[in-house]
């Protein structure tokens, strides 16, 4: 649905995931009205969904686009099974117990897996109120979903269950954190890094940003509160191996048109490479949704150092020019408001500016004031104005004539006209190149969106602020540009 609507619910003219960038190429809703022609097609056969969409719906969820809640998709695709997050071990279980002729009460056991069942479910489960108890109260939904969010960002979690008409959805708690030598096993396999062959000839917008890419990691512990990440990837860190990463680099430069760039040696956040935590211990019983908000957990290894070489492993390989850093980072990983937080911490900088930017360095401090970044989750803006003194100094010692761009959010829940003005007006901004702000999308399974649908923080329950009307979203927005 982002990908056929914008913002203001406005039918996008492209897309990029489609040859040539033709829209209309899918359904909305496309996981519903697939699995609902082939059970009509083949009723006897189970239909597993899977992927981002099925994922964030895997449970009751609030619907931009029809501006109301809607029940898990399991209720209106008619699935027999959803494998929510990186599917490869559910999935493979779960052929594995189809092959073998399991019964289906012997399939319900399998980690990783959500049904919808008629009845009531078994005793033991974390129960949550039913989607028609949220339909009623948005405080209901709220309180749901700080349960679900919570058990999501643990090592740990329970079974949830939600009620729904005369029946329930059951959410298995998902496999562990997949270790070094399980996500070698995937990124190992054969891939072409191609495109179907069906496609052949023809132009896939989105296939070419990410053509001459390398995912290095997988899962997100920053915990911003408009992001889906960590509902679908998890919070715990899962890294490849250097030396399946450096086989896939050498694999790349055989690859048609490639001219030794790597566009992108990245993940959903490109500096939490082999990050995880001092003491093993101590996360298995953590129940923070961030490692990083409202403070760094001092249990979190910072260190870039295993980053920092990776990088020059790379480099060091036959047939490269370049690697560039095109994901997203996290500045408060190495620098704090009073200076940086450990001896790898310039270094990293250092190299990230000056040997793996392509143009201009590009970070998200998505706001300017505090009270907005509060409810986005995000550290104060007064590291930025750090980050930016800190790049400012390397660059001119390095003698490079090169910038840096920040990305905002409008109408963020928490966000008025007057907070976009001050963001505007910002003395820190000055001189730089400011055209990346984005106008809030409440997408399923996010806190942000949550807050957005009930008017409450489902941390505190606390009623917060959020704007409704598309033309004033469409103001806040045009704040920005109005200098």
């Amino acid at each position: 649905m982002v990908n056929h609507y914008t913002a203001s619910k406005r039918l996008r003219h492209d897309d990029a995931y489609t040859p040539e960038g033709k829209a209309g190429a899918r359904p909305d809703y496309a996981v519903t009205v697939y699995t609902q022609i082939l059970k009509k097609l083949f009723p006897e056969i189970p239909v597993v969904i899977g992927g981002v969409e099925a994922s964030l719906r895997r449970l009751t969820h609030y619907d931009w686009w029809q501006d109301r809640l809607l029940p898990s998709v399991l209720v209106s695709s008619g699935a027999d099974w959803l494998c929510y997050g990186m599917g490869e071990r559910p999935m493979l279980e779960l052929t594995r117990a189809i092959e073998k002729g399991w019964n289906r009460r012997q399939m319900e056991q399998i980690p990783q897996l959500a049904f919808l069942r008629t009845g009531k479910p078994a005793p033991g489960a974390l129960t949550l109120h039913s989607f028609e108890e949220c339909q009623k109260s948005k405080r209901a939904f709220a309180e749901n979903f700080h349960e679900i969010e919570t058990h999501a960002n643990m090592l740990h979690p329970a079974t949830i269950v939600e009620p729904v008409g005369e029946g329930y959805v059951q959410v298995n708690p998902p496999y562990p954190p997949a270790t070094q030598e399980e996500m070698d096993a995937c990124w190992d396999l054969p891939f072409t890094k191609l495109p179907h062959p069906r496609y052949k000839g023809k132009r896939i917008p989105a296939y070419d940003m990410i053509k001459y890419s390398i995912i290095t990691h997988r899962g997100c512990f920053g915990g911003c509160n408009f992001c889906t990440i960590a509902a679908h990837q998890g919070k715990f860190i899962q890294s490849r191996s250097e030396a399946s990463i450096l086989k896939e680099v050498k694999q790349l430069t055989g690859l048609p048109g490639f001219a030794g760039n790597i566009s992108d040696l990245g993940a959903p956040t490109a500096n939490m490479y082999g990050m995880v935590g001092k003491d093993p211990s101590l996360c298995a019983k953590c129940r923070r949704k961030s490692c990083l908000w409202p403070a760094p957990c001092p249990n979190m290894n910072r260190s870039h150092a295993r980053l920092m070489e990776l990088y020059k492993k790379v480099d060091a390989v036959k047939g490269i020019r370049h690697s560039y850093i095109g994901s997203g980072i996290r500045y408060d990983l190495f620098l704090s408001e009073d200076g940086y937080v450990d001896n790898t911490s310039r270094p990293y900088l250092k190299t990230l500016v000056l040997d793996h930017t392509s143009g201009r360095l590009k970070v998200a401090p998505e706001h300017t004031e505090d009270n907005v970044l509060y409810y986005m989750a995000k550290p104060s803006f007064k590291l930025f104005v750090k980050l930016r003194a800190e790049f400012d100094k390397i660059t001119r010692e390095a003698g490079r004539r090169t910038g840096i761009v920040p990305y905002f959010i409008s109408s963020h829940p928490g966000c008025t006209l007057k907070d976009m003005q001050n963001l505007a007006r910002n003395p820190a901004l000055k001189g730089l190149y400011m055209d990346q702000v984005q106008d809030f999308t409440p997408t399923p399974m996010t806190t942000s969106s949550v807050m957005f649908y009930s008017g409450l923080d489902p941390r505190t329950l606390k009623p917060v602020f959020s704007e409704h009307d598309l033309e004033k979203k469409k103001k806040q927005k045009s704040l920005f540009f109005s200098k």
